[in-house]
């Protein structure tokens, strides 16, 4: 039932556009765009007042590229207000740290497709995030500074099965930390691993990263159950796991 009145109220918001915004869902009202926003871990509204709005072009061409982000428009000013939008506006909606990053087209230097694609990808961040250069941007940006990381080998069966644990746990810290997958098997993320004390022959591996503090933390070696990794979260967030390290020299600040 309850998915039943999301698709009708997502449903019943589209227009008639152009053909170029035809495909993209229009939100005529709060619950509409309240809707949207709940179905997905990341929402993208552009909040346009006209089709002749600056940008308004270069945000279709964008998300043409962003094919499985899912993106609406809104013109209506009641929707405006309930977001704080003042003025055209491309908003990212966030599920896995509870927050909302406003790109305003008035104060933005340079307006083109890719520059928007590159703002969205950057804060495409959801429950559990792949790690590469371009999603740590987003990361290391977001107000929240805690990351669990999840170092294993992309393709392996245990990987699979660790990852939708993985999957599983992140929504119950949802604004508490970013849950991170670092696909071991790419060069680029050699670093990390190094990082963490790592070799690839270590993983899989359970690592928390705090940016308040530039600590590090491993979990035991052993095997990666739920319940281990949920204690491990937990007694950071109640500050045990911080007492381990109190007494030790803090390290060089480090970027991953």
């Amino acid at each position: 039932m309850i998915f039943l009145t999301v698709f009708s109220l997502l449903t019943v918001c589209v227009t008639a556009g152009d053909e170029e915004s035809g495909s993209i869902l229009r939100l005529e009202n709060v619950p509409a765009a309240e809707a949207f926003i709940d179905s997905v871990e990341v929402a993208v509204i552009g909040f346009f007042e006209t089709e002749a709005a600056h940008g308004y072009k270069e945000f279709l061409a964008a998300a043409k590229q962003m094919e499985t982000l899912p993106v609406a428009l809104c013109s209506e000013k009641e929707v405006w207000a309930k977001y704080g939008i003042a003025s055209d506006t491309i908003s990212i909606f966030r599920k896995a740290d509870l927050h909302q990053e406003h790109l305003k087209l008035s104060e933005a230097k340079k307006i083109d497709a890719d520059r928007l694609a590159r703002f969205m990808t950057i804060n495409n961040i959801h429950y559990v995030t792949e790690y590469n250069q371009v999603t740590a941007v987003g990361l290391f940006q977001s107000v929240v500074k805690t990351h669990l990381l999840l170092m294993a080998d992309r393709g392996h069966t245990h990987s699979e099965l660790l990852q939708q644990r993985f999957r599983d746990l992140a929504p119950k810290y949802a604004g508490k930390m970013l849950f991170v997958l670092v696909n071991g098997q790419e060069k680029s993320n050699a670093r990390v691993l190094e990082y963490f004390g790592l070799k690839s022959g270590d993983l899989p591996r359970i690592g928390l990263y705090d940016g308040d503090l530039d600590k590090k933390w491993l979990l035991a070696a052993g095997e990666i159950t739920t319940e281990r990794v949920q204690d491990f979260c937990d007694s950071f967030l109640d500050g045990e796991l911080q007492k381990q390290k109190e007494e030790e020299t803090p390290e060089d600040k480090t970027e991953l």
